[in-house]
């Protein structure tokens, strides 16, 4: 048992490792649109191999826990939770690299941008990724589910930014190519806000073993 608990700590310790990872990544390359910040681009393109390692490890860590010590109870659903976690965590990895790249495309071209506020929505984001793994820190079901809420808002803002965005392409043809890459990055921010989500369901399902994916609890539980 007790060989159990470290195990499960180490498990524990590598998806926060990895989290903190992919928050930094995430910083650096909306710094990067912002700032016209090479610089940052590099960093978010190095960390990527780190991230990708550590999602390895935490698989291999999680599937020698299932297959040798047989947890049972919350303990499993702690070890499935974390394989869940740890994918979402390596895709949010991908998308601070993709929205790295758009930052490294428009390093060459002139500084025009749409009247879009990509830090605010950033923000938003990176509030509910924070939010999602302080929630599963500490079993904070509550917490899970103020990400759940937030969701929408997010959506919201897309919207907005995706059409502020056509009307900047359509003022000029050479604004088409720099718009692009704006629409991936909100897409990209958009896209890290839902991962957040998936996580503040896990954590709920792991705190309180309840399905909520597609609202499956909305009539009995309801947000």
């Amino acid at each position: 048992m007790e060989h159990l608990r470290e195990e499960l700590e180490e498990l524990n310790n590598r998806l926060l490792e990895m989290s903190g990872l992919v928050e930094d990544s995430i910083v650096r390359s909306v710094n990067a649109v912002v700032n016209r910040d090479n610089e940052q681009v590099l960093t978010v393109f190095n960390n990527e191999a780190r991230i990708n390692k550590l999602e390895i490890q935490i698989d291999n860590l999680a599937i020698r826990l299932l297959a040798l010590q047989q947890p049972v109870a919350i303990d499993l659903r702690f070890v499935t939770m974390s394989i869940k976690i740890n994918n979402n965590l390596e895709r949010m990895g991908d998308i601070a690299v993709n929205i790295a790249e758009c930052a490294h495309s428009l390093l060459g071209m002139p500084a025009i941008k749409p009247h879009i506020d990509i830090p605010y929505m950033a923000k938003l984001a990176q509030d509910m990724i924070r939010s999602s793994i302080d929630a599963f820190v500490r079993k904070d079901a509550e917490l899970a589910r103020t990400v759940l809420r937030s969701d929408d808002a997010v959506d919201k803002l897309r919207d907005e930014m995706y059409a502020d965005i056509v009307k900047f392409m359509e003022e000029a043809p050479s604004r088409v190519h720099p718009g692009i890459d704006y629409l991936f990055v909100a897409r990209g921010l958009e896209r890290l806000a839902d991962h957040a989500t998936n996580i503040a369901e896990d954590v709920l399902f792991f705190v309180q073993g309840v399905d909520v994916r597609h609202h499956a609890e909305m009539s009995q539980n309801p947000l």
